[in-house]
């Protein structure tokens, strides 16, 4: 499950950003073609944030689609798997523009007052 390391890897991140001030919220954007499995992601969130500034952290995950565009005629149709064929002229040649990310889009830290 290599899962377990990118979710290790996520943790890792968001805490070198918070400069040690407690995080309550983690949003990730997740392409459904990155072959990640959001719910292994929500499996592992809690048992990687243990001991670190994410500890009790609430996950959000945003699943972004797959989009590819057609080489031929430049349409843009959805897809959900990493290849397919285009919605308005029949090609097998379409570029993925979209689902394949893996993203911290946000997170928020506790208001420290001084």
């Amino acid at each position: 499950m290599h899962e377990l390391g990118i979710t290790q890897n996520i943790v890792a991140i968001v805490s070198e950003h918070a400069r040690g001030v407690p995080v309550k919220r983690v949003t990730l954007e997740i392409g459904q073609l990155s072959a990640i499995m959001p719910e292994a992601i929500r499996f592992c969130f809690d048992v990687c944030c243990q001991d670190t500034v994410l500890e009790g952290a609430t996950l959000e995950i945003v699943e972004i689609p797959g989009l590819g565009k057609c080489r031929q005629c430049g349409f843009h149709t959805g897809i959900s798997q990493p290849f397919g064929i285009c919605d308005r002229c029949g090609s097998a040649e379409l570029e993925i523009v979209q689902g394949q990310e893996l993203k911290i889009k946000e997170m928020e830290i506790e208001e420290i007052c001084v």
